[in-house]
């Protein structure tokens, strides 16, 4: 009961948070009408998307006059990445994408998102493209070709999911190109062949609207450039508006923990092992409440990840085996073939192929080790329990030394282990007199009498 009644707090205070507004009032020093400043750095997630789909409704609930949001990144997940894009055409406020500082990039998502804002900048010493989507689970991405293939009649190499993904990636980078006004083939050779561009280059091909070595730059020579917001036409008067930059907050910093699929996977296996020790040793408490804590959080974390369930799945039967070997020791049987499971398990178990979003496998193998280890410490437990001498009982008596400490109704007793038991022997028995059991018949012991 206790167990339960802790589940239920940690769902309801986790209901509670989640009811909580995603849109917070903007800081109170925040100058009305100023210029919002986003940085998008690292791997595109759940944790990115997150801080710049809030902090495009925060600048649009604060009035500001326009959003700059400065990108280096090598990309991520299409999930995130589209939510972040949707975020940038609902928009009701101008947002410039702005490749920044020198050396950055704005790789595969990164350029899609570089291709969605009204303005598309970058500084020197840049570069955009690899467009190509890195497909999920174990199908492989296509592959870039030697030679341009946009206008050929043949279909795509690859089987038909590859042809999928490809061709929806292209579809959507083109829809966004033609929105903007940019270069559409270029950025559908960016999807089919893996293209890349620098600045200059990119300038030059119109897939960006101009190079600023800096923000400054960057605004004083958006000054009367006119964009297209809601159908209608703005002229962006920018250069002399105060900046705010919009830095993560601590949900953002949270949620960038947590999404960490390593982290994810080992809150999984806290909670897993927890309540497995709680449901061991009841009323202990501490390894419940962690348990049930961490799986919570660990369960959050994978609605927003891509994980596979087939990888869960052999996970989850992977534990259960070993728990049964540990119960039931099978000499090794259980507790092999479920590290087996448990460890090829947890390298399916993230449906990607994104480098950032693997499971160490360092991890995975100490987890998997320790796991079979354990395993094998219970099956040697019970081997050696099964070579011992019995220590207790009627079998444990033999060879004993007693006296006898009293006679009832003709019947002489022992005591043995704190109890009572009847004796039988050929001679005759009398308080006091020394015995040795020699055997067992039922629950009487059977004795010889020692000389006095």
């Amino acid at each position: 009961m206790s167990i339960l009644r802790h589940v239920l707090v940690c769902l309801l205070c986790w209901s509670s948070l989640s009811a909580l507004p995603l849109v917070q009032a903007a800081a109170a020093d925040t100058p009305e009408h100023a210029v919002w400043v986003l940085r998008l750095e690292g791997v595109v997630g759940p944790a990115s998307a997150d801080y710049l789909v809030r902090g495009l409704e925060q600048a649009a609930q604060s009035g500001a006059r326009a959003v700059v949001i400065e990108i280096d990144t090598p990309g991520g997940l299409d999930l995130s990445m589209r939510q972040m894009i949707s975020a940038i055409l609902a928009a009701p406020m101008p947002v410039i994408g702005y490749v920044t500082p020198g050396g950055a990039r704005a790789a595969s998502a990164g350029t899609y998102l570089l291709y969605s804002c009204h303005v598309a900048a970058m500084s020197p010493a840049t570069n955009l493209g690899a467009a190509t989507p890195v497909s999920l689970g174990a199908t492989p991405g296509p592959q870039p070709s030697s030679e341009p293939d946009s206008e050929s009649d043949q279909p795509p190499a690859g089987n038909a999911m590859q042809r999928k993904i490809i061709n929806d990636a292209v579809a959507y980078i083109r829809g966004l190109a033609e929105l903007r006004g940019r270069n559409a083939d270029w950025a559908e050779q960016a999807v089919r062949e893996g293209r890349s561009l620098s600045a200059s280059a990119a300038l030059e091909l119109n897939v960006i609207d101009l190079i600023a070595p800096d923000r400054t730059a960057l605004l004083t020579r958006l000054q009367g450039r006119e964009v297209s917001l809601a159908g209608q036409t703005l002229k962006l008067n920018l250069a002399d508006v105060p900046q705010y930059e919009y830095l993560p907050d601590w949900r953002n910093e949270f949620l960038a923990i947590i999404t960490n699929p390593n982290v994810a996977y080992l809150l999984m296996l806290i909670g897993i092992y927890g309540l497995i020790f709680e449901f061991s040793n009841p009323g202990f408490g501490v390894p419940g409440v962690l348990g049930v804590i961490s799986l919570l959080v660990a369960l959050y974390a994978f609605q927003v990840l891509p994980i596979s369930y087939a990888g869960l799945g052999l996970m989850l039967l992977g534990v259960g085996l070993i728990l049964a070997e540990a119960y039931a020791p099978s000499f090794g049987i259980l507790g092999i073939g479920g590290s087996i499971a448990f460890v090829v398990g947890s390298i399916m178990l993230m449906d990607t192929e994104l480098p950032a979003y693997r499971i160490a496998w360092p991890m995975i193998l100490a987890f998997g080790l320790g796991s079979m280890a354990a395993a094998f410490a219970v099956v040697l437990m019970a081997l050696r329990a099964r070579r011992q001498p019995q220590s207790i009982g009627v079998d444990a008596a033999r060879g004993q030394q007693l006296s006898v400490e009293v006679c009832r109704d003709d019947q002489a007793l022992v005591r043995f282990e704190s109890e009572l038991w009847p004796v039988r022997s050929e001679q005759s028995l009398q308080p006091g007199d020394r015995v040795r059991v020699v055997g067992s018949a039922g629950l009487h012991l059977i004795v010889e009498k020692l000389e006095t």
